[in-house]
């Protein structure tokens, strides 16, 4: 009965810490085209990031963001249209998150603020340095107040990159409400099939903490059955589960 309120509490934490209310304007649906023109010169098929490409090209970064910033979901908006927006936007203000301290030589996202790191606190995901709307957000907010929290789409997992080299890989292309569905199932592909990131045989599975972290968001489905929608390796319903160590380094290069 401890464990259970304990986890009660714990969820009820982490909601009032991510709180935020969600911004509407009366915007057209956006277009992402400046930040997939950038994703498409700046990201490897795989997922590895030219940080000093994005760099370069500051101002169209800048434009996109400022573009995202002013231009907040409308209630008319398509789901797909929404999340499409709120995935982007993760995506691409972490990017700017990392050009804002290139200068600190990051080697991981994690290097960024107070060395001692206090949860929803000081962490590089409790920095308010995004605006939308008119309301100051972070990273934080913007994952579990809102995409979480509006959209029941545990493929999100998928798709937003915090940087890191165990994160899924940053695609090369930006999210559109057109092909959401699509772009998300390969998404899920490329990542379980990643044996950087997962090792599956028919008998044992050594998976991404990710699985771990947000097992909630995939059930009731059982991991297992999860993973087999996109492995190409066929699991056993009773194959053993574990968990990889998580790699914070950097997903790309400063220069």
């Amino acid at each position: 009965m401890k464990i259970v309120l304990n986890f009660i509490f714990g969820l009820v934490l982490l909601q009032s810490c991510f709180a935020v209310e969600s911004p509407t304007s009366n915007a057209a649906p956006v277009s992402h085209e400046i930040f997939n023109g950038l994703l498409k010169k700046y990201v490897t098929d795989k997922g590895v990031v030219n940080y000093g490409g994005f760099k370069r090209e500051q101002k169209e970064l800048k434009k996109y963001l400022d573009m995202i910033s002013n231009n907040a979901p409308a209630k008319s908006w398509s789901d797909n249209e929404k999340l499409a927006y709120w995935i982007n936007a993760y995506n691409a203000f972490t990017i700017q998150l990392i050009l804002d301290n290139a200068d600190q030589n990051l080697t991981s996202i994690k290097d960024i603020g107070s060395k001692i790191k206090i949860p929803f606190v000081n962490t590089p995901w409790d920095v308010k340095f995004i605006v939308i709307g008119g309301k100051k957000m972070d990273l934080n907010n913007i994952e579990h107040g809102i995409i979480r929290k509006q959209f029941n789409e545990p493929r999100i997992h998928f798709a937003l990159v915090c940087a890191a080299k165990s994160c899924p890989p940053l695609r090369n292309e930006a999210f559109t409400a057109e092909r959401l569905n699509e772009q998300l199932h390969n998404q899920g592909e490329k990542f379980v099939n990643d044996a950087s990131k997962n090792k599956i045989s028919k008998s044992e599975v050594t998976i991404s903490k990710i699985f771990d972290w947000y097992g909630m968001d995939f059930k009731p489905t059982p991991i297992v059955e999860t993973l087999n929608k996109y492995s190409k390796v066929k699991i056993d319903a009773k194959a053993k589960v574990n968990y990889n160590t998580y790699d914070w380094a950097l997903n790309g290069s400063l220069k």
